[in-house]
């Protein structure tokens, strides 16, 4: 029986005496144990250099290799590929004949990478060998990102299409900022980096300082990507730029700093909440957008599947008790609540939340940002806001006793309470309050709903998911809530008294109906709504 390629490649690095059967066999464990490709393991633990993996790859595959550190590269050729995908698969291409384009690949035998570079592009794709250093390397220096930031600043002079709005005065003015904070090529600059992050929906911006520049990443659908590099000559001038946009100390970079800013966009005003973080080498900023146009106004418009509506629907008409949402941080928690007080916000209600921060500023809801620094802890300030009266109370998040203490108590006194917790799953947060001191009469009494979520991302429609220019070749675009909604009725209530144990109350609730998260996953992922892939990696913990 004729040896497969990776069998023959194994063999020829043996024969060459460049790897030995024992480091083979180290590989082999380190891949069962963690995965990924037994080449690349090879080069990572250093029992192969990548030139000599390359040397015989282009021997077995009969390939060409190229030392792109010394072939001088058509930049309109390497421009047919956008940075951003030549980053994500470790590929550059170097020159084009007639529809014909010649791309340098670490793993030329990668054929879903070639396929997408076909579609994207348009041309027959044909692969030569560089390693994975020297690829990136080409990236960095082809693409000119320094150099590419700077002219776009240089000839946006004026961007009309983003004002920039300031929390603390009505107005807050570019050409002013400008002279405080730094020179007009800056403002124009970070103008261009929160512009282009809100163009491809970004959820995030980050800005990090390293050694030798400063690093620019949005993070798009929960995944970050790579998108430019500021020469370091600008770092001071653009952190001081965003210091003075959220209201921050700009003479202070010991210390980390919050702040926040609004800007207005093409008749859109987004809300960007900053913090800033000092480093070795000089601060991070991250700017999470929180855009009020995406707060669904009603859970019909949440994408849940109907049993989970059902239940949240139900739950909301309860006239008390707590409706707890939980999940790892980034699972869209936040979002499901405020989407879920959208509805209820009525002018007969009075809703009140105490948050830290306050994410979304919403019209006719009291909204109160928690500063423990001052005494106003989740604690103290539920305690003040139940004096005003409220019918429904969302607090950012229970974090202690003695916020869950009152919180229970509040829920059992006449007022709708919403809040999140961090658990794998919505059983375990009945566990989670009972670690905290609450006893379990008090949870049986007032806990109406727990929903578990995680936020999974939807197969690009455009493409189906192969990727193309819409979805920035990832093959995803947005992201859709997958839930487990545990309602508490009377048997659950009992099971919580009498002590017994969380699988014991998560099997009777999925014989009545509960869906779990891998279950409400793999139902989208029949709908064609999102992939296998995703479903798996959100609900690994299952």
């Amino acid at each position: 029986m004729a040896k497969s390629l990776k069998d023959r490649l194994i063999q020829a690095l043996i024969d060459s005496k460049l790897i030995t059967q024992k480091n083979l066999e180290a590989a082999k464990n380190l891949q069962a144990k963690n995965g990924g490709i037994l080449g690349r393991i090879l080069i990572k633990e250093g029992m192969v250099s990548e030139r000599d993996m390359m040397s015989v790859m282009s021997k077995e595959l009969n390939m060409p290799a190229i030392n792109l550190s010394k072939y001088k590269s058509d930049k309109d050729c390497v421009k047919l590929i956008p940075e951003a995908m030549a980053r994500q698969h470790k590929v550059i291409a170097i020159c084009r004949f007639s529809n014909t384009l010649i791309v340098a690949m670490a793993d030329p035998l990668n054929i879903f990478v070639i396929d997408d570079l076909k579609v994207f592009t348009k041309f027959n794709v044909e692969p030569v060998l560089s390693t994975e250093t020297d690829i990136l390397d080409a990236i960095d220096r082809l693409y000119d990102s320094d150099d590419r930031l700077m002219s776009d600043a240089i000839k946006n002079t004026e961007d009309p299409s983003l004002e920039v709005i300031d929390m603390v005065k009505e107005e807050f003015d570019i050409g002013e900022a400008a002279l405080e904070g730094g020179t007009p090529t800056i403002v124009k600059m970070v103008n261009l980096i929160i512009s282009e992050a809100l163009k491809k929906r970004a959820s995030d911006i980050h800005i990090e300082s390293e050694e030798d520049h400063l690093r620019v990443r949005y993070r798009i659908d929960g995944n970050l990507h790579d998108v430019l590099r500021i020469p370091k000559k600008n770092q001071n001038a653009v952190l001081a730029r965003l210091k003075i946009m959220s209201g921050m100390n700009i003479t202070e970079s010991r210390i980390p700093q919050d702040g926040r800013f609004k800007i207005k966009m093409q008749k859109k005003e987004v809300d960007f909440r900053v913090s800033m973080l000092p480093t070795a080498f000089g601060g991070k900023v991250v700017m999470r957008a929180l855009d009020k146009s995406n707060l669904s106004i009603g859970l019909d418009t949440l994408g849940f599947s109907a049993d989970t509506l059902m239940r949240f629907k139900e739950a909301i008409a309860k006239p008390f008790g707590m409706i707890l949402v939980t999940g790892p941080t980034g699972s869209g928690k936040s979002t499901t609540l405020y989407s879920v007080i959208n509805q209820m916000n009525t002018p007969d209600k009075n809703i009140i939340t105490i948050e830290d921060p306050v994410e979304y500023q919403v019209e006719g809801i009291t909204q109160v940002q928690a500063n423990a620094e001052i005494g106003l802890t989740f604690a103290n300030g539920l305690r003040s806001l139940l004096r005003q009266s409220p019918d429904i109370i969302m607090i950012g998040e229970i974090r202690d006793s003695e916020t869950a203490d009152i919180a229970i108590k509040a829920s059992l006194t006449g007022q709708l309470v919403l809040s999140t917790l961090h658990t794998n799953d919505a059983p375990t947060a009945i566990s989670r309050l009972m670690d905290m001191g609450i006893e379990p009469f008090l949870i049986a009494s007032s806990v109406v709903l727990v929903a578990a979520q995680r936020l999974c991302r939807v197969i690009c429609k455009a493409c189906k998911g192969k990727g193309c220019k819409k979805c920035g070749s990832t093959g995803y675009f947005g992201r859709i809530a997958i839930l487990e909604a545990l309602a508490v009725d009377d048997k659950i209530r009992e099971m919580i008294i009498e002590n017994k144990s969380i699988d014991a109350i998560r099997n009777y609730a999925v014989s009545k109906g509960m869906k779990t998260l891998r279950d409400d996953g793999m139902e989208k992922y029949k709908n064609g709504v999102t992939s296998m892939e995703e479903v798996a990696r959100v609900t690994a913990e299952e």
